[in-house]
């Protein structure tokens, strides 16, 4: 927990609750009690060892209202997004345990579960215009951060993945966090409760996500400061051309005859 850089940007949202947890567990406080005395989830926060074994983790949420805890930041940072977002985080575990009622755990997801996995560990909602949006989903990178760069000072971001707040721990350049977008009319106050709302398991089958890096964000980083940081095609890559399906004859065994 003394790693933790309070004045990082991308936990500005979560400085007022999380900082004051993070010392009693530096102090030695069990996690799951520093998290439970804050008062601030609807669920309560459980040793790992409360999970029984052979039991779905979202199962297991979903029907005790409790989530098992790990010493550590990866469920360090899950709890304090049971904090910042309630409604949603609720939202993604009733969707989890109906797809797991649906079809088992099983070895693959499918794609709701797979979608509000990567949603719950990698999300970063933001506010852009629709000129930011295009260039971020266009992977336009120079268009993003160079051309509309003065737009950054009024779009709004917040954290949501606690896999990705995790490794930001220990930045580095190639964390790379999922773009959900949020439309402009959406007020700071009723954010949770619309996004609740719009985490559908028809949207999230789609995977409307976008990937940024996260250090690329004006303000978030010194380095970017360069616009050369953008260059590096390693991280902050192209977009792929979709790929078109193949005529059945394309392959030459199978060319038609004259």
């Amino acid at each position: 927990m003394s790693d933790i850089d309070w004045a990082a940007p991308w936990l500005a949202d979560w400085r007022g609750v999380g900082e004051s947890i993070a010392r009693q567990v530096a102090a030695g406080v069990p996690q799951p009690e520093a998290l439970n005395a804050a008062g601030r989830a609807p669920v309560r926060f459980v040793p790992q060892a409360d999970l029984p074994e052979g039991q779905a983790y979202e199962d297991f949420i979903f029907a005790m209202g409790q989530v098992p805890t790990r010493e550590g930041l990866h469920d360090f940072f899950n709890a304090l997004c049971w904090m910042h977002f309630p409604l949603a985080k609720k939202r993604l575990n009733q969707l989890q345990a109906r797809e797991i009622a649906r079809a088992g755990v099983g070895q693959v997801r499918g794609p709701v579960r797979d979608a509000a996995t990567v949603f719950d560990e990698n999300a970063l909602l933001i506010q852009p215009s629709d000129a930011l949006w295009a260039a971020l989903t266009e992977h336009r990178w120079l268009d993003a951060f160079g051309g509309l760069r003065s737009e950054w000072a009024h779009t709004r971001l917040w954290a949501f993945g606690h896999a990705a707040l995790e490794k930001a721990v220990q930045p580095y350049k190639s964390i790379t966090v999922h773009l959900w977008r949020v439309p402009q009319d959406v007020a700071q106050p009723d954010l949770d409760a619309w996004l609740a709302r719009d985490l559908t398991p028809e949207k999230l089958a789609h995977k409307p996500f976008s990937p940024l890096p996260l250090l690329g964000v004006p303000g978030w980083w010194h380095a970017n400061e360069d616009l050369t940081f953008y260059a590096d095609a390693s991280v902050f890559r192209p977009r792929r051309a979709p790929r078109l399906p193949e005529k059945p004859y394309a392959s030459p065994e199978i060319m038609p005859t004259a």
